[in-house]
């Protein structure tokens, strides 16, 4: 199965992890909590906590808006996952 969502994506028109001069999950530090790892809506740009984090924030984002897309914002990490076709690729 291909995913169009994941196949619209180029490096080109990518929101970039170093567009981000701090890291942190917008909604994590409302609530102040913690998170694991951080990804970033390619639909909006929201930097949000991962699956690992407690509170899900990326996940729950998709489910609230069907943005699907997101990266990794993990310095040497380059992937994408779409949340709504579960799968990922690396660019």
């Amino acid at each position: 199965m291909t995913c169009e969502h994941l196949n619209n994506l180029t490096v080109e028109n990518l929101i970039s992890k170093a567009a981000y001069p701090v890291f942190r999950c917008e909604e994590c530090i409302k609530i102040n909590s913690r998170w694991v790892h951080l990804r970033i809506c390619q639909t909006c740009g929201k930097m949000l906590c991962c699956n690992s984090s407690k509170h899900q924030h990326a996940r729950r984002h998709y489910e609230a808006t069907n943005h699907a897309v997101v990266s990794s914002a993990e310095l040497g990490e380059q992937w994408l996952w779409c949340f709504a076709d579960e799968q990922g690729k690396d660019y």
